[in-house]
């Protein structure tokens, strides 16, 4: 027999347990609540019946009452039936039924209510009078304080105070549930163990070398602050680190933490903000408070443009702003503690244009680090941490798959890497191809693929003459990328078609290079229009990019002569409600934007009649295959004239020992990505 017994799935999911102490809150709220409901049923059985007034002085007269009690804080009398009596009068009263079962026998029985106790004495003495001398009795005068009739009186109380208590414990901000309203103004910072199983150090985050070495001094400022402040060096206050989304910068927070070995409070910019008043500025103190408790430590603050707006740009200048308060507090406690405390704050922003300039001057974020998106070579190592943990087929080289992710950012790569390996599973494969590495890209840059989608033969070879006209003209433009593949099969939402290229990674970007850009987007329209005779409104993401990139040149770069060498940008910005500008400017500038586009239409126009045979022989390879190569291009009409040209022209890779003497920053177009799909 087999002993092997079949794994269930369920069985290696692990259960949810509830935490201890809000198991323990659960049963004794429960527990309350059923002793409350049961006070209340008891009190609704178990009290004595009222009795009228007309009955007890029958009942007196004929000596059924044996004994007759004042309650004087309770302002009523209790009658004790005699025993002898007691089993009629329930039957008359029909008490068997209710009362027998809870009722005691022995008494009371009823209860009248009395106006005061003069009344009741005067009226007693008066029957007592009309009664034989064996059948008088007393009254005696009592006071009661009963608990069991005290909580059945403010059961309904208890229970409101119950539930508004629970209310309490669950409103937002209530740190995890513990404390409710009264401890919305702690810190919701998340302490993070630097020496856990989670641990993460800089030999763990590929890439990034210059932003490495500036936070290296951090740590050491961390580990060993005496060997700075002997020499009567400040501990720097924080570093805030800049760059695209998804480029690593929480990852590196964490490694500065784990690789100095003291504890890490992570918390967000939106942690601060709360519709209370004042509670944003409460959270910055408590956050510092326990972070000096916890010296030496690191405070990460992610997005810290949500709270960190420049006031220059308010709304509403003089009013009572949260987030100003919110920032004036952080401004403080970051210039206010000491510098021995050994407390550091990193913070992370993609948006520092937007920044308050006060947060930025030293001695609050002395260093500022910029963390641009990955080159060539560190897309190639972030690859390689990433497939470490990959069944990766050996033909693979991690070289390759970084050529073929320009402007990719860590994150990106890492989707890359996971979508490979879920591609490679539903194949059923033993190991990841570089076909399924392939088949990510495409999905990440072209959206999902849609087999069942249904084009129509004519849709379909608009589509393809749509792409060869981008092929070609990107083939024969000289500053244009060189491609990479060309695809007709539908993708992503509306993507009917896509072509990638595989642009230089430039630090510049001259002006022919950005005409041939325009021109390459409208390839796909003038192809339309040179073979079909006819346009469709397939062309909308070529005409957007083209229009940006258009406008871009005109307004940010100064590439315009008509407009001159001036630019309407403001970095300090972060939105415009009016022009920098006059009317007449606004107008010249749409003149400039309109004649560069209708130029490199013209342009791309002519060097596609002129290219129509290879035109046509792309177009029909497509609707062939569906999805060619740069190989099957060059097989059909010849190698790219300006192959040799590029590769003289391709920007070498700065050293790692001469990587701190550059200073200049990219000159990226904002507007550019040339791995978007071309919707159709």
């Amino acid at each position: 027999m087999n002993n092997n017994k079949k794994s269930n799935f369920k069985d290696n999911i692990p259960k949810s347990k509830l935490p201890k102490g809000k198991n323990q809150q659960t049963i004794f709220i429960l527990i309350l609540l059923a002793a409350l409901l049961g006070i209340m049923y008891f009190k609704k059985y178990n009290a004595i019946k009222r009795l009228p007034e007309a009955n007890y002085e029958k009942m007196l007269k004929a000596g059924e009452i044996k004994s007759v009690d004042l309650i004087l804080n309770k302002k009523i009398i209790e009658i004790t039936i005699k025993e002898k009596y007691l089993e009629n009068i329930y039957n008359k009263e029909k008490l068997q039924t209710e009362k027998s079962k809870f009722s005691s026998k022995e008494g009371p029985h009823y209860y009248i209510k009395i106006p005061s106790m003069e009344v009741f004495d005067k009226n007693f003495k008066e029957l007592q009078k009309k009664l034989p001398e064996d059948q008088r009795i007393s009254y005696e005068t009592k006071e009661r304080f009963d608990l069991f009739s005290l909580l059945a009186n403010w059961s309904g109380l208890i229970f409101i105070g119950i539930l508004f208590w629970i209310f309490l414990r669950k409103m937002p901000g209530s740190g995890g549930g513990s404390g409710g309203l009264f401890s919305i103004g702690k810190s919701k910072a998340i302490l993070v163990d630097p020496k856990g199983k989670d641990r993460v150090i800089f030999n763990d985050v590929a890439g990034l070398r210059e932003a490495k070495e500036e936070l290296k001094e951090i740590v050491e400022f961390l580990k060993f602050p005496k060997k700075f402040t002997n020499l009567g060096a400040k501990i720097p206050k924080g570093a805030l680190l800049i760059g695209p989304p998804g480029t690593g910068k929480t990852l590196l927070a964490k490694a500065v933490a784990g690789e100095a070995g003291v504890p890490f409070l992570s918390l967000s910019g939106s942690d601060f903000v709360e519709m209370f008043v004042g509670i944003g500025a409460a959270r910055v103190r408590d956050t510092f408070k326990v972070a000096k408790s916890k010296a030496p430590c690191i405070i990460f603050i992610d997005e810290i443009d949500a709270v960190a707006r420049s006031r220059a740009n308010a709304s509403m200048p003089g009013s009572n702003d949260e987030r100003e308060n919110t920032l004036n507090a952080l401004l403080v406690e970051m210039d206010g503690f000491g510098t021995d405390s050994g407390v550091i704050i990193l913070a992370a922003t993609n948006r520092p244009e937007i920044l308050d300039q006060a947060l930025l001057r030293p001695g609050r974020f002395d260093r500022q680090i910029s963390i641009d998106r990955p080159n060539l070579i560190e897309r190639e190592d972030i690859f390689k941490v990433h497939m470490k943990k990959l069944k990766v087929s050996k033909k693979i080289k991690a070289s390759k798959l970084a050529e073929q992710t320009p402007g990719f950012a860590g994150a990106e790569i890492a989707n890359v890497c996971n979508e490979a390996a879920l591609i490679a599973a539903r194949k059923n494969k033993k190991n990841i191809e570089i076909k399924d590495f392939q088949d990510a890209i495409d999905r990440i840059i072209g959206g999902l693929e849609k087999k069942d989608k249904v084009i129509s033969p004519k849709e379909k070879r608009i589509v393809a003459y749509h792409e060869a006209g981008h092929a070609v003209s990107s083939w024969f433009l000289e500053h244009a990328d060189p491609l990479v593949k060309v695809t007709i099969v539908p993708r992503g939402y509306a993507a009917l078609g896509y072509a990638q290229y595989l642009p230089n990674e430039l630090f510049l970007i001259q002006y022919e290079k950005m005409l041939d850009e325009i021109c390459v987007a409208l390839g796909g329209r003038a192809a339309e229009e040179i073979i079909l005779g006819k346009i469709s409104t397939g062309a909308l993401s070529d005409l957007e990019t083209s229009t940006k990139r258009a406008y871009a040149m005109v307004q940010i770069y100064g590439m315009s002569e008509k407009i001159g060498h001036v630019t309407f940008y403001d970095s300090q910005k972060d939105s415009y409600f009016t022009k920098p500008y006059s009317e007449s400017t606004n107008l010249l500038i749409d003149e400039e934007v309109r004649k560069i586009i209708t130029d490199c239409y013209q342009r791309t126009i002519s060097l596609l009649r002129e290219k129509k045979n290879e035109l046509e022989i792309i177009a029909q390879e497509l609707l062939k295959r569906e999805v060619i190569f740069k190989r099957d291009v060059e097989r059909l009409i010849g190698p790219r004239p300006f192959e040799d040209e590029v590769k003289k022209s391709k920007p070498k890779l700065i050293p790692k020992k001469d990587a701190n003497k550059t200073e200049d920053k990219p000159l990226n177009d904002k507007n550019k990505n040339n791995n978007n799909p071309d919707s159709k």
